[in-house]
């Protein structure tokens, strides 16, 4: 029989297939047989290659900032180079580089006529806000309206500040009859949305620090809490040392009329003409504070790595599918080495091994229409930090992004599968798109044959697996996204989730279902409707 005869029937038994499935998958311009055999060479031998490397006792654990990382991040920005994957990471290289930040206060006081006040409930003051400063003796502040500076309007007009310690209003002043001064109409404008912009004027300015009337100070208070009591390192835009916004203390109303005594009567008189006329008549209020902000700050560098295949077709390249792991882990406890090769090597070497498929593709002249982004980031460990980052700093546009396809533990079985390796819990597929829930099913069926468990992308699920991987700053997006997860194990974050325990056949059947997946995402004509509210 001739090659032809076995196409003809092979593509008769993929329409089978797609017939008993929800709906049929979109035709792909690459026969099965070449989707096949770039799955094919999704290997155990390589995974078990790229896996001794990351989860090597020499890694340390990979913590991000620390020197395994480093080494790791090293590692796979020289397999997207032996690949042939071009450098669109930060100066012509393969990474995104994230800075991370844990602040806290070791002394946060504000007295007033010598009795320290509640923080928290009278007064609040992020660490992350604010520089680190020893007592501060305050005789004076200065009533200076909003704290606004805009060519519509100015708190700041013909007034020196420097040194001052200034005490605004939060918001932004009306006119007279109901509409805000700065943008004319019953909309606020952008200084409304937050006070950077206000911390940033002051500090360009010269100011010392800036108090703000705060009338939501119950509801606004929260996050300043959480900040203050959990001690998570978080991003950052920028270093200490580049620090822009002038040290801030929100005050409640009922606090700032205790602080301005007898001269609040001014306050209110100023407030007022600055509304009718649209100047302000600063006032100077005579005081006795002492303010302490004292902190530590622990700042950690983490980078992610970029590996991108570009799409072959000119009108759908610019849609972009990210395939995503972290590769970074809980680094060391004394001499203890947590090598973390389920969590997350083994997602690591699954996505690696997929980027080889891809890049093999695009070499045969067949790569993907789409182009795809294999997504390596650090910080998961630290609250989901690499993934957040590009989230909020993204390479391509998220309007462009079709989906995510994210794989975290993937090497091991739990004790609910111990009599079928051949699973993999399945997380998040339909809560944005039924099609993606779709197309894994149908390529799965076709291609894998694996058990899809679906117990803990339950939407009452008491574990939230949904809300814990890196997947999930996509999906708050609005990108659909799939989690692939093998369940936790006795080693889960433990020093024993070492090499050995790694079942490699089940990783390569995965590492296909992944491939599989993507290429069906990245070729098909129609972009992955988002159909689910």
């Amino acid at each position: 029989m001739n090659r032809l005869y076995f196409v003809l029937i092979a593509a008769f038994a993929s329409s089978v297939l797609s017939a008993q499935m929800t709906g049929p998958l979109q035709r792909l311009t690459t026969t099965s047989a070449q989707v096949k055999d770039l799955a094919g060479t999704i290997t155990a031998q390589d995974l078990r290659k790229h896996l001794t490397i990351l989860s090597a006792d020499d890694m340390e654990g990979r913590e991000t900032g620390q020197p395994g990382q480093k080494r790791a991040a090293a590692y796979l920005k020289g397999e997207m180079q032996r690949l042939g994957m071009p450098a669109i990471g930060e100066d012509n290289g393969y990474f995104q580089t994230i800075l991370f930040t844990r602040q806290k206060w070791d002394k946060i006081d504000l007295e007033l006529n010598g009795e320290s006040l509640r923080h928290l409930w009278e007064y609040s003051s992020a660490p992350s806000q604010n520089s680190h400063r020893e007592m501060t003796n305050i005789s004076e502040l200065t009533f200076l309206g909003y704290g606004i500076d805009d060519p519509a309007y100015s708190d700041y007009k013909d007034l020196d500040v420097k040194g001052k310690h200034l005490l605004i209003f939060a918001g932004e002043p009306k006119a007279k009859k109901g509409n805000y001064r700065i943008s004319g109409s019953d909309s606020t404008s952008v200084w409304s949305k937050s006070d950077e912009r206000k911390l940033e004027i002051a500090k360009m300015k010269g100011a010392a620090t800036v108090f703000v009337i705060d009338p939501d100070f119950k509801e606004n208070v929260r996050n300043i809490r959480q900040e203050t009591l959990d001690g998570r390192m978080k991003m950052a835009e920028a270093t200490e040392a580049d620090r822009k916004t002038a040290n801030v203390v929100y005050l409640t109303p009922q606090l700032a009329k205790k602080i301005m005594g007898k001269i609040g009567k001014k306050v209110i008189r100023s407030r007022k003409k600055l509304e009718k006329t649209g100047k302000l008549k600063p006032v100077k209020i005579p005081v006795d504070l002492k303010l302490t902000q004292t902190k530590s700050v622990r700042e950690l560098i983490g980078e992610n790595v970029l590996g991108f295949v570009e799409g072959s077709d000119p009108a759908l390249k610019k849609e972009v599918l990210v395939v995503s792991a972290h590769y970074d882990h809980i680094g060391k406890r004394g001499d203890d080495v947590f090598n973390g090769a389920d969590d997350n090597g083994s997602g690591t070497s699954t996505i690696l091994e997929v980027a080889e498929a891809f890049t093999m593709a695009k070499k045969q002249g067949i790569g993907p229409r789409r182009s795809v982004l294999f997504l390596m980031v650090s910080g998961e460990e630290k609250g989901l930090l690499g993934s957040e980052y590009y989230a909020s700093h993204p390479i391509f546009p998220l309007e462009n992004t079709i989906a995510d396809i994210n794989v975290d533990m993937v090497g091991r079985v739990d004790d609910e599968h111990a009599d079928n390796p051949n699973y993999i819990y399945v997380i998040g597929s339909n809560r944005l798109s039924t099609e993606l829930h779709r197309i894994n099913e149908g390529v799965n069926k076709e291609y894998t044959q694996l058990e899809l468990d679906y117990t803990y992308n339950a939407e009452d699920d008491p574990n939230r697996y949904y809300f814990r991987s890196d997947h999930y700053n996509f999906a708050v997006k609005g990108i659909p996204s799939i989690f692939y997860f093998n369940g936790t194990h006795a080693d889960y974050h433990q020093s024993t989730d070492t090499i050995e325990k790694i079942n490699f056949e089940k990783m390569e059947k995965i590492g296909r279902l992944v491939f599989h997946t993507a290429w069906q995402l990245s070729n098909q004509d129609r972009r992955i409707e988002v159909d689910v509210k």
